[in-house]
């Protein structure tokens, strides 16, 4: 899977997780579809049909980031945290570092 993952285009990638936020995008952004489920009657484990409308499309968004971030760690396309190794590596010299006033 991982090795699939790799071989893949940039641009592919970007196109598959457009279409699914683009999905949760029509689903949350488009009246009719919510209006045809706050008009039902119908409760699903003690919850109208209209909330699980807007928790699904919560999980939606939910699933898809974490799965855009694990693709993106598989092909090593995460930002790395930069730290300074010392105070004399970074640009910030302690004369010039902001100092917290406690009251």
């Amino acid at each position: 899977m991982k090795e699939f993952i790799k071989r893949r285009d940039a641009g592919e990638i970007r196109v598959a997780f457009g279409g699914i936020y683009g999905l949760a995008l029509v689903f949350g952004c488009f009246p009719p579809v919510y209006l045809w489920a706050s008009g039902s009657a119908g409760v699903i484990a003690g919850l109208p049909v209209a909330i699980w409308y807007w928790i699904l499309i919560a999980v939606l968004v939910g699933l898809s980031l974490w799965a855009l971030y694990w693709v993106e760690d598989i092909r090593g396309e995460l930002d790395e945290i930069r730290r300074p190794s010392t105070l004399a590596d970074s640009s910030i010299t302690p004369s010039a570092m902001p100092v917290e006033e406690v009251d």
